[in-house]
Protein backbone atom coordinates (compact mmCIF):
# COMPACT_ATOMS: atom_id res chain seq x y z
CA UNK A 1 0.00 0.00 0.00
CA UNK A 2 2.97 2.07 0.92
CA UNK A 3 4.59 1.69 -2.77
CA UNK A 4 0.76 2.20 -4.10
CA UNK A 5 0.57 5.81 -2.33
CA UNK A 6 3.91 6.76 -3.61
CA UNK A 7 3.17 6.02 -7.03
CA UNK A 8 -0.23 7.65 -6.65
CA UNK A 9 1.83 11.02 -5.26
CA UNK A 10 4.56 10.91 -8.32
CA UNK A 11 1.91 10.68 -10.45
CA UNK A 12 -0.30 13.65 -8.79
CA UNK A 13 3.40 15.73 -8.89
CA UNK A 14 3.12 15.05 -13.10
CA UNK A 15 -0.11 16.11 -13.53
CA UNK A 16 0.36 19.16 -11.27
CA UNK A 17 3.72 20.31 -13.09
CA UNK A 18 1.62 20.21 -16.31
CA UNK A 19 -1.02 22.28 -14.79
CA UNK A 20 1.05 25.01 -13.41
CA UNK A 21 3.02 25.15 -16.51
CA UNK A 22 -0.19 25.55 -18.07
CA UNK A 23 -1.75 27.99 -15.55
CA UNK A 24 1.83 30.37 -15.88
CA UNK A 25 1.05 30.61 -19.64
CA UNK A 26 -2.89 31.35 -19.18
CA UNK A 27 -1.47 34.31 -16.40
CA UNK A 28 1.04 35.24 -19.40
CA UNK A 29 -1.46 36.29 -21.12
CA UNK A 30 -3.72 37.49 -18.85
CA UNK A 31 -1.21 39.55 -18.16
CA UNK A 32 -1.35 41.00 -21.85
CA UNK A 33 -5.29 41.68 -21.71
CA UNK A 34 -5.55 43.50 -18.34
CA UNK A 35 -3.49 46.34 -19.33
CA UNK A 36 -6.28 46.77 -21.73
CA UNK A 37 -9.34 45.05 -20.38
CA UNK A 38 -11.13 45.13 -16.89
CA UNK A 39 -9.74 42.15 -14.98
CA UNK A 40 -13.47 40.32 -14.35
CA UNK A 41 -14.06 40.62 -17.94
CA UNK A 42 -11.22 38.61 -18.58
CA UNK A 43 -11.80 35.74 -15.76
CA UNK A 44 -15.32 35.97 -17.19
CA UNK A 45 -14.08 34.88 -20.55
CA UNK A 46 -11.75 32.26 -18.54
CA UNK A 47 -15.07 30.04 -16.96
CA UNK A 48 -16.85 30.70 -20.01
CA UNK A 49 -14.63 29.12 -22.13
CA UNK A 50 -14.17 26.27 -19.38
CA UNK A 51 -17.90 25.66 -19.36
CA UNK A 52 -18.50 25.75 -22.56
CA UNK A 53 -16.17 23.19 -23.05
CA UNK A 54 -17.07 20.94 -20.51
CA UNK A 55 -20.37 20.78 -22.15
CA UNK A 56 -19.25 20.05 -25.48
CA UNK A 57 -17.24 17.06 -24.12
CA UNK A 58 -19.87 15.53 -22.66
CA UNK A 59 -22.37 15.91 -24.37
CA UNK A 60 -24.93 13.41 -23.60
CA UNK A 61 -23.08 12.62 -20.38
CA UNK A 62 -23.32 15.81 -19.10
CA UNK A 63 -25.91 15.15 -16.38
CA UNK A 64 -24.83 11.99 -15.53
CA UNK A 65 -21.33 13.00 -14.91
CA UNK A 66 -22.04 16.28 -12.45
CA UNK A 67 -24.50 14.08 -10.37
CA UNK A 68 -23.05 14.96 -7.06
CA UNK A 69 -23.51 14.24 -3.07
CA UNK A 70 -21.52 17.02 -2.42
CA UNK A 71 -23.30 20.41 -3.86
CA UNK A 72 -22.13 22.09 -0.60
CA UNK A 73 -18.69 21.59 -0.90
CA UNK A 74 -18.85 21.93 -4.43
CA UNK A 75 -20.16 25.64 -4.00
CA UNK A 76 -17.48 26.46 -1.84
CA UNK A 77 -14.61 24.99 -3.99
CA UNK A 78 -16.25 26.58 -6.62
CA UNK A 79 -16.28 29.84 -4.71
CA UNK A 80 -12.59 29.61 -3.49
CA UNK A 81 -11.39 28.72 -7.58
CA UNK A 82 -13.43 31.71 -8.74
CA UNK A 83 -11.67 33.80 -6.14
CA UNK A 84 -8.00 32.43 -6.39
CA UNK A 85 -8.69 33.38 -9.87
CA UNK A 86 -9.69 36.58 -9.68
CA UNK A 87 -7.55 37.66 -7.33
CA UNK A 88 -4.37 36.59 -9.54
CA UNK A 89 -5.58 38.39 -12.33
CA UNK A 90 -6.51 42.09 -10.49
CA UNK A 91 -3.07 41.63 -9.32
CA UNK A 92 -1.64 41.78 -12.86
CA UNK A 93 -2.65 45.30 -13.11
CA UNK A 94 -0.48 46.63 -9.92
CA UNK A 95 2.72 44.48 -9.77
CA UNK A 96 4.76 42.20 -12.39
CA UNK A 97 3.78 38.66 -13.41
CA UNK A 98 7.06 37.01 -11.76
CA UNK A 99 6.42 39.35 -8.54
CA UNK A 100 2.26 38.16 -8.78
CA UNK A 101 3.08 34.80 -8.62
CA UNK A 102 6.00 34.57 -5.92
CA UNK A 103 3.74 36.40 -3.26
CA UNK A 104 0.65 33.46 -4.30
CA UNK A 105 3.08 30.60 -4.09
CA UNK A 106 2.99 30.49 -0.28
CA UNK A 107 0.18 28.52 -1.34
CA UNK A 108 2.05 25.26 -0.58
CA UNK A 109 2.51 26.05 2.94
CA UNK A 110 -1.15 26.73 3.66
CA UNK A 111 -2.11 23.56 2.19
CA UNK A 112 0.31 21.75 3.53
CA UNK A 113 -0.89 22.60 6.88
CA UNK A 114 -4.27 22.29 6.00
CA UNK A 115 -3.88 18.53 5.02
CA UNK A 116 -2.31 18.07 8.15
CA UNK A 117 -4.88 20.12 10.15
CA UNK A 118 -8.22 19.47 8.36
CA UNK A 119 -7.73 15.84 6.09
CA UNK A 120 -5.26 14.21 8.35
CA UNK A 121 -2.25 13.53 5.92
CA UNK A 122 0.62 12.62 7.73
CA UNK A 123 3.30 15.81 8.42
CA UNK A 124 6.41 14.36 7.67
CA UNK A 125 9.90 16.03 8.38
CA UNK A 126 10.99 16.00 4.64
CA UNK A 127 7.64 17.91 3.85
CA UNK A 128 7.88 20.37 6.62
CA UNK A 129 11.48 21.12 5.57
CA UNK A 130 10.38 21.26 1.75
CA UNK A 131 7.95 23.87 3.24
CA UNK A 132 10.15 26.19 5.10
CA UNK A 133 13.01 26.19 2.64
CA UNK A 134 10.54 27.26 -0.41
CA UNK A 135 8.85 29.34 1.99
CA UNK A 136 12.71 30.99 1.99
CA UNK A 137 12.94 30.98 -1.32
CA UNK A 138 9.86 32.92 -1.94
CA UNK A 139 11.18 35.48 0.50
CA UNK A 140 14.54 35.93 -1.86
CA UNK A 141 12.68 36.12 -4.82
CA UNK A 142 9.82 39.15 -2.97
CA UNK A 143 12.72 40.74 -0.95
CA UNK A 144 10.29 42.55 1.22
CA UNK A 145 10.67 46.07 2.07
CA UNK A 146 12.32 46.63 -1.75
CA UNK A 147 8.86 47.72 -2.61
CA UNK A 148 7.10 44.70 -4.43
CA UNK A 149 4.23 44.92 -1.00
CA UNK A 150 2.25 47.76 -2.63
CA UNK A 151 -1.03 47.69 -1.99
CA UNK A 152 -2.17 45.52 -4.49
CA UNK A 153 0.36 42.81 -3.00
CA UNK A 154 -2.76 42.23 -0.91
CA UNK A 155 -4.58 40.34 -4.26
CA UNK A 156 -2.13 37.28 -4.71
CA UNK A 157 -2.21 36.92 -1.12
CA UNK A 158 -5.92 36.59 -1.06
CA UNK A 159 -5.23 34.14 -3.76
CA UNK A 160 -2.94 31.80 -2.27
CA UNK A 161 -5.82 32.03 0.75
CA UNK A 162 -8.36 31.25 -1.95
CA UNK A 163 -6.26 28.33 -4.03
CA UNK A 164 -5.26 26.67 -0.45
CA UNK A 165 -8.62 26.35 0.19
CA UNK A 166 -9.77 24.79 -3.04
CA UNK A 167 -7.10 22.44 -3.17
CA UNK A 168 -8.01 21.04 0.01
CA UNK A 169 -11.53 20.92 -0.90
CA UNK A 170 -10.89 19.40 -4.22
CA UNK A 171 -8.65 16.75 -2.05
CA UNK A 172 -11.73 16.00 -0.27
CA UNK A 173 -14.06 15.23 -2.86
CA UNK A 174 -11.68 14.51 -5.75
CA UNK A 175 -11.49 10.63 -4.92
CA UNK A 176 -15.35 10.18 -5.00
CA UNK A 177 -16.25 12.02 -7.91
CA UNK A 178 -16.29 12.52 -11.58
CA UNK A 179 -12.96 15.49 -12.54
CA UNK A 180 -16.18 16.79 -14.43
CA UNK A 181 -18.54 17.66 -12.12
CA UNK A 182 -16.20 20.03 -10.06
CA UNK A 183 -15.06 21.69 -13.37
CA UNK A 184 -18.60 22.42 -14.49
CA UNK A 185 -20.13 23.37 -11.27
CA UNK A 186 -16.58 25.93 -10.44
CA UNK A 187 -17.36 27.10 -14.42
CA UNK A 188 -20.98 27.53 -13.85
CA UNK A 189 -19.78 29.48 -10.78
CA UNK A 190 -17.27 32.03 -12.46
CA UNK A 191 -19.16 32.72 -15.40
CA UNK A 192 -22.50 33.96 -13.51
CA UNK A 193 -20.80 35.68 -10.68
CA UNK A 194 -18.46 37.50 -13.09
CA UNK A 195 -20.56 37.58 -15.58
CA UNK A 196 -22.95 39.50 -13.17
CA UNK A 197 -20.24 42.86 -13.25
CA UNK A 198 -20.03 42.62 -17.38
CA UNK A 199 -22.90 45.73 -17.83
CA UNK A 200 -21.17 47.79 -15.95
CA UNK A 201 -17.32 47.31 -17.37
CA UNK A 202 -17.58 45.81 -20.53
CA UNK A 203 -15.30 46.92 -23.00
CA UNK A 204 -15.55 45.46 -26.72
CA UNK A 205 -12.86 43.03 -27.57
CA UNK A 206 -10.70 43.99 -30.61
CA UNK A 207 -10.76 41.36 -33.27
CA UNK A 208 -7.01 40.93 -33.15
CA UNK A 209 -7.13 39.98 -29.24
CA UNK A 210 -9.72 37.75 -29.90
CA UNK A 211 -7.19 34.69 -29.95
CA UNK A 212 -5.74 35.79 -26.56
CA UNK A 213 -9.14 35.62 -24.64
CA UNK A 214 -9.47 32.35 -26.83
CA UNK A 215 -6.29 31.04 -25.26
CA UNK A 216 -7.53 31.98 -21.69
CA UNK A 217 -10.45 29.92 -22.09
CA UNK A 218 -8.82 26.55 -23.11
CA UNK A 219 -5.65 26.63 -20.98
CA UNK A 220 -7.54 27.43 -18.17
CA UNK A 221 -9.43 24.40 -18.63
CA UNK A 222 -7.01 22.19 -19.35
CA UNK A 223 -4.74 23.35 -16.38
CA UNK A 224 -7.79 23.05 -14.07
CA UNK A 225 -8.48 19.57 -15.24
CA UNK A 226 -5.19 18.49 -14.73
CA UNK A 227 -5.05 20.34 -10.99
CA UNK A 228 -8.06 18.32 -10.25
CA UNK A 229 -6.77 14.82 -11.20
CA UNK A 230 -3.38 15.60 -9.10
CA UNK A 231 -5.07 16.54 -6.07
CA UNK A 232 -7.46 13.18 -6.63
CA UNK A 233 -4.91 10.85 -6.94
CA UNK A 234 -2.13 12.14 -4.92
CA UNK A 235 -1.53 13.88 -1.09
CA UNK A 236 -2.30 17.33 -0.96
CA UNK A 237 0.79 17.77 1.13
CA UNK A 238 3.18 15.45 -0.60
CA UNK A 239 2.64 17.21 -4.15
CA UNK A 240 2.09 20.91 -2.63
CA UNK A 241 5.84 21.96 -2.97
CA UNK A 242 5.67 21.75 -6.79
CA UNK A 243 3.37 24.11 -7.02
CA UNK A 244 6.62 26.84 -6.27
CA UNK A 245 7.89 25.82 -9.78
CA UNK A 246 5.09 28.47 -10.74
CA UNK A 247 7.69 31.26 -10.26
CA UNK A 248 10.20 29.79 -12.62
CA UNK A 249 7.50 29.47 -15.60
CA UNK A 250 6.05 32.90 -14.99
CA UNK A 251 9.92 34.59 -14.74
CA UNK A 252 10.26 32.62 -18.14
CA UNK A 253 7.20 34.18 -19.36
CA UNK A 254 8.25 38.05 -18.42
CA UNK A 255 11.39 37.41 -20.12
CA UNK A 256 10.08 36.38 -23.73
CA UNK A 257 6.26 38.53 -23.66
CA UNK A 258 7.81 41.73 -21.17
CA UNK A 259 11.56 41.53 -21.78
CA UNK A 260 11.82 41.81 -17.70
CA UNK A 261 14.26 39.18 -17.19
CA UNK A 262 15.26 38.23 -13.48
CA UNK A 263 17.66 39.64 -11.56
CA UNK A 264 20.50 37.25 -10.02
CA UNK A 265 18.80 37.40 -6.23
CA UNK A 266 15.62 36.44 -8.27
CA UNK A 267 17.38 33.40 -9.61
CA UNK A 268 19.07 32.19 -6.72
CA UNK A 269 15.25 32.17 -5.05
CA UNK A 270 13.63 30.25 -7.94
CA UNK A 271 16.77 27.63 -7.47
CA UNK A 272 16.24 27.23 -3.85
CA UNK A 273 12.41 26.61 -4.32
CA UNK A 274 12.90 24.07 -7.29
CA UNK A 275 15.67 22.47 -4.51
CA UNK A 276 13.18 22.13 -1.78
CA UNK A 277 10.90 20.46 -4.19
CA UNK A 278 13.45 17.61 -5.42
CA UNK A 279 14.49 17.43 -1.64
CA UNK A 280 11.29 16.62 -1.20
CA UNK A 281 10.74 13.79 -3.99
CA UNK A 282 14.03 12.60 -3.48
CA UNK A 283 13.27 11.95 0.66
CA UNK A 284 9.68 10.08 0.17
CA UNK A 285 10.02 7.91 -3.48
CA UNK A 286 9.57 3.93 -2.62
CA UNK A 287 12.86 2.81 -0.76
CA UNK A 288 15.03 0.34 -3.46
CA UNK A 289 14.38 -3.57 -2.71
CA UNK A 290 17.20 -4.97 -0.71
CA UNK A 291 19.88 -6.90 -2.45
CA UNK A 292 19.66 -10.89 -2.49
Amino acid sequence: MAFSREQDNRKGILLLLVAVATFSSMDAIAKALVDTYPAPQVVWVRFVGQLLAVTLILRGRLIQEIRTAYPVTHFFRSATQFGATTFFFLSLGYIGLTEATAIADINPMLITLGAALFLGEKLTAARIIGVIVSAIGALIVIRPGAGIFTPGAIFPLLCALSYAASALLTRFVGPKESPWASMFYAALFGTIVAGATLPFLWVPIALSDLPLFFCVGCLGTAAQLALIRAYSVAEAAAIAPYSYTGIFFASTYSLIFFGVFPDWITVVGILVIVGSGLYVWSQEKPARAPSP
